[in-house]
Order: C-alpha cells, then sequence, then structure tokens
C-alpha cells in the first residue's frame, strides 16, 4: 500500500515540475491566426537578429569561459607558485557575483558619464567618447567571461588534481618537455571537463535576462519577454520559449556526454602514475605570469565589480532607503526560506523513494526533477502563464489566475520547478554516501518505510539537508526573470528592486541591494572553498 501511495505522489510531483515544458510542447497544436501572424513577422524581422546574437553570445562565452577557466585551473594544479593556495579557493569568488550586478558595476564606472571617462576628458583636456561603449555584445561577452568561468574552473581543476600530475611525471621521466607535457597530457585529459563546464555556462548564460534587458542585447530571452509583455501574444511567446528550450536541451546533452567521458576517464588516469607526483615549481617571470593568470580573473570577476558598486554606495549613504531596504530583504528571506523548504522536502521525498524502491517510475521522475536547473526561469514563467491564461478564460470564476499571478503560490512553483534539482543533486550525493547495507541491517531489525528514513537515512543527511537547503536558498535569492514576472504585489525583492534601480540609472541606490546579494552569495562559495581544501 505505502509504494502505491509513493508511486501517486512521485507522478503528481512529475506533473507538477513538468508543467512548464510539457504546455510549451502543446502551444505547438493551438492555432491561433494573430499568434501565427506575429510569429511569421518575427521570422521575417527580429528572429534573425535573436538568433544569430544568442549564437555569437553563445560561441563568444565559450570560448571565454574555456580559455580562463583552463587556464587558471592548469595555473594552481600543475603548478607551485607563492600565492597558489590563495588562488585555488579565490578563483571561485565570482559565482557569489549575479551577472546582472557585474554588468551594473561595469556600466556605472566605464559609461561616457562615468568616473573613469570624466577623469580622462578632464585630465587630459580630451573630448568624446574614450571608451568602447558597455552596454553592448562584446560587453556582455566580458561579463558573461568573468562571472562564469568557475564553472570551467571547478571541473577543470577536479579532473586534473584526479590523475593530470601523476601522468605529466610520468612523460617528464621520460623526456619530454613542459610545453609538450601540457599539451599532450594535461590538455586531453582535462577536455571532457571543460566541454561539461562549458555546457553548464552556456545554459547560464541561455537564462540570463537582467545582462540582456539591460544591454539592450537582442537574445531569445529578451524576445520572449518582449512576445508575452509588449505585444500581449503569450502563445508566440510559448512558441518562441520552446526554440530556447531546444539550444538548452542540446547543450544538456553535450553536458551529460562530456560528464560521461569525464567519468570513464577518470578511472583509467586513477591507475596511472605515481601518489609522489608533486606540481612543477615556478620562479622568476614563469611564477608572475601564472600569478597574473589567476588574479586578473578574480579582479575582473569580482573584486573590480565589487569596488566599483562601493564607490556610489558610499558616495550616497545618507540618503539610502533603510526602510524599503528592510522590506525588500523581509520579502527575499520569505520567499528563499520558503523555496528551499519545500525543494528539499520534495528532494527528501524524491531521493528516499529512488533509495528504498528503485525502478523506471522512480528514476524517471528523479531524471526528470533533474532537468528544471536547466530550464531558463523565462521560460518557466511562460510555461506557467499558458495553463493558467487558459483555464481563467474557461473558467473566469476558479479566479486561478489571480492565486498564481497575485499571491506566492506561483513564485513558489517557479522556484520548485527550477531549483528542486539543486536540493535532489546535493541529497543523491548524501544517500550515495549511505552504504546499502545499512539499510539491510535496519531492515533486519524491523525498520521499514518512514521508520528507515527516520531512524537511519536522517542522522546520516542531515549536513547534505542543511547544504541542499542552503544552496536553494541563495539561487533564490538571486533569482531574477521568474521572480519580476510572478512575484506577489508590494513584495520587491533584492534582485527585482537591483534590475529595476539600475534599469532608471539609479545606480547609488542599487549598490545596496546588489552588495547584499553578494554577500549572501559568498555562503556557498566559502563552503564550497573549504570543501575543495579538505579533499
Amino acid at each position: 500500500m505505502l509504494r502505491w501511495l509513493a508511486s501517486a505522489l512521485l507522478i503528481l510531483l512529475a506533473l507538477m515540475l513538468t508543467l512548464p515544458v510539457l504546455s510549451l510542447g502543446a502551444s505547438w497544436f493551438q492555432f491561433d491566426a494573430v499568434a501565427q501572424d506575429v510569429l511569421s513577422q518575427m521570422a521575417q524581422s527580429v528572429l534573425p537578429d535573436y538568433a544569430f546574437t544568442t549564437l555569437v553570445l553563445s560561441v563568444s562565452v565559450a570560448v571565454g569561459v574555456a580559455v580562463v577557466g583552463m587556464a587558471t585551473a592548469s595555473a594552481v594544479t600543475l603548478f607551485d607558485f607563492r600565492g597558489r593556495r590563495f588562488f585555488e579557493w579565490a578563483l571561485l569568488l565570482p559565482l557569489a557575483m549575479p551577472a546582472y550586478v557585474v554588468a551594473y558595476a561595469y556600466t556605472d564606472f566605464l559609461q561616457f558619464s562615468g568616473p573613469l571617462q570624466v577623469w580622462l576628458r578632464e585630465t587630459f583636456g580630451l573630448s568624446g567618447r574614450l571608451l568602447p561603449e558597455v552596454r553592448s555584445t562584446p560587453g556582455a561577452v566580458w561579463v558573461f567571461t568573468f562571472s562564469l568561468y568557475p564553472y570551467v574552473y571547478l571541473l577543470a581543476r577536479t579532473a586534473l588534481t584526479e590523475r593530470a600530475s601523476q601522468l605529466m611525471e610520468a612523460a617528464r621521466l621520460l623526456g619530454a618537455p613542459l610545453a609538450r607535457r601540457i599539451r599532450e597530457v594535461a590538455l586531453p585529459l582535462a577536455r571532457p571537463a571543460v566541454a561539461a563546464g562549458v555546457a553548464l555556462a552556456l545554459m547560464e548564460t541561455l537564462a540570463d535576462f537582467g545582462v540582456a534587458s539591460y544591454f539592450g542585447i537582442q537574445t531569445f530571452t529578451a524576445g520572449i519577454y518582449k512576445a508575452w509583455l509588449a505585444m500581449d501574444m503569450p502563445l508566440a511567446a510559448a512558441q518562441l520559449a520552446t526554440m530556447l528550450l531546444g539550444l538548452v536541451a542540446l547543450l544538456m546533452w553535450l553536458e551529460h556526454r562530456a560528464q560521461r567521458r569525464l567519468r570513464f576517464a577518470t578511472l583509467r588516469g586513477q591507475r596511472a602514475g605515481s601518489a609522489e607526483a608533486q606540481p612543477t615549481r615556478l620562479r622568476g617571470a614563469r611564477a608572475l605570469l601564472a600569478v597574473a593568470v589567476c588574479g586578473l580573473p578574480i579582479a575582473f570577476g569580482f573584486v573590480l565589480p565589487v569596488l566599483f558598486m562601493l564607490r556610489p554606495l558610499i558616495g550616497g549613504w545618507d540618503d539610502l532607503p533603510w526602510t524599503a531596504f528592510l522590506q525588500w530583504s523581509r520579502n527575499s528571506i520569505w520567499l528563499a526560506g520558503l523555496g528551499a523548504v519545500l525543494a528539499t522536502a520534495i528532494a527528501l521525498t524524491l531521493a528516499f523513494v529512488v533509495r528504498v524502491w528503485p525502478g523506471r517510475l522512480t528514476r524517471g521522475v528523479s531524471q526528470l526533477a533533474s532537468l528544471g536547473y536547466a530550464v531558463p526561469g523565462a521560460v518557466i514563467v511562460v510555461g506557467l502563464l499558458l495553463p493558467v491564461g487558459w483555464v481563467q478564460s474557461r473558467w473566469p470564476e476558479a479566479s486561478v489566475g489571480y492565486w498564481v499571478t497575485a499571491t506566492a503560490l506561483g513564485i513558489v512553483w517557479a522556484y520548485l520547478v527550477r531549483f528542486t534539482a539543486v536540493a535532489l543533486q546535493s541529497l543523491q550525493s548524501g544517500y550515495a554516501r549511505i552504504p546499502n547495507s545499512l539499510d539491510d541491517s535496519a531492515r533486519m531489525l524491523g525498520a521499514t518505510g518512514l521508520g528507515l528514513a527516520a531512524r537511519v537515512h536522517w542522522p546520516l543527511l542531515r549536513r547534505s539537508t542543511a547544504a541542499a537547503a542552503l544552496l536553494v536558498f541563495v539561487d533564490v535569492m538571486k533569482e531574477l526573470p521568474a521572480t519580476l514576472v510572478l512575484r506577489p504585489f508590494n513584495s520587491d525583492t533584492l534582485a527585482v528592486v537591483t534590475y529595476q534601480l539600475a534599469r532608471d540609472e539609479r545606480l547609488g541606490e542599487a549598490a545596496l541591494p546588489a552588495l547584499t546579494l553578494v554577500l549572501v552569495g559568498l555562503v556557498p562559495v566559502v563552503l564550497l572553498s573549504r570543501a575543495l581544501r579538505a579533499r
């Protein structure tokens, strides 16, 4: 009986977490002459621009994060130089910076009326624009590269740490020079990790709304919001969203393929080399070059944006809206806390059922839940509101639109679709460290079902559960696209207010909520760096 109840619960969870994707697919079976006409006009006018800009942005960011991430991972893994221990964890700091905060910081400092260009004109008697326009596709590539390279750095560093030093030592003993060892040993070994990291970075790039909207870049995400909010064409927005979802699905396939190759290479690499292999010691100019390779990404992705935001914050300290800031913080903490508790509870349920009753159904639902994190916030919004509008038009007395858009129901639902995967990954990692023999022993002593979860699993999963809740909490705090559309009335969050103030060129007021988001984002980065040092 308990197993049938668990199966029914799993099916309900699967429907809840996949409804946005299912509704987007169903949009192609609906015929709307006006929507078809809008899509036809977009295909002849702006859609090619969306596709071309998205392609250029994606390719440029892929090259940027691959180069920066691989260079920094190679420097701290294969070589030993002064400051190496500091850079090992400091290179993770840009993970704490939302990309849209980095964009606001650089724009405020480098734009035509910013302090740098004003100082250059006054000091050297120059006139006109002295620096390239920040709000452009190259500017977005810069922002995304130095915000997202830690994805590649983290995976490449793990891959190189596990096997590259031993194999490079073997190559050295065979007479291979340093350049050849890096080119023919280290880089091929790290290639699957780099591919997986690039795929993750591109998912974040495609999901972005804050940078694209603020810079005025015509990407698919910006086009989805225009079709929905500006043109009031939800069906056209849904069909645009399916195109973006197709790109995300391709990236997910590439990431999973790279991860499989990475695991295969790791198993082979563990049988090679000697445990006594040590990184190559660098001195002089080579050591300075390694410091520059590691220091510049930290400066561009974290230190400079923080300093750029501190300047207007300190300058306008007396005029800061502290009362409103406390309200924004309360709204953010409440929504993030609610989302974290519910997402962790769902993830615990899924992980427990998969553990106790492994099978195609449980594994399939778990995989469906894991897909949510790759779905952009704009796609989730359209996927949720499309069926809501359909139900509201046929049964207006049900007030479905009110409950989804005017209360916390809609936004929390979007958070669960997007971030349950984050909690599930942490809890599945925790379960992987619990041997199955403990379950067998507990069953022999009479513990079954919920008793097994409460007496055996829960004491061993407390840290994983806390980590899952923390990660979801931080992700919800920083989430912008879904929150911007689905938040309840008079419930502005720190992320939404940061975007709105920056859009209105009130960057001095935007600095306070923006830096608060950075401080919150530092918590999981610190925990991650501690976990890496403990390995």
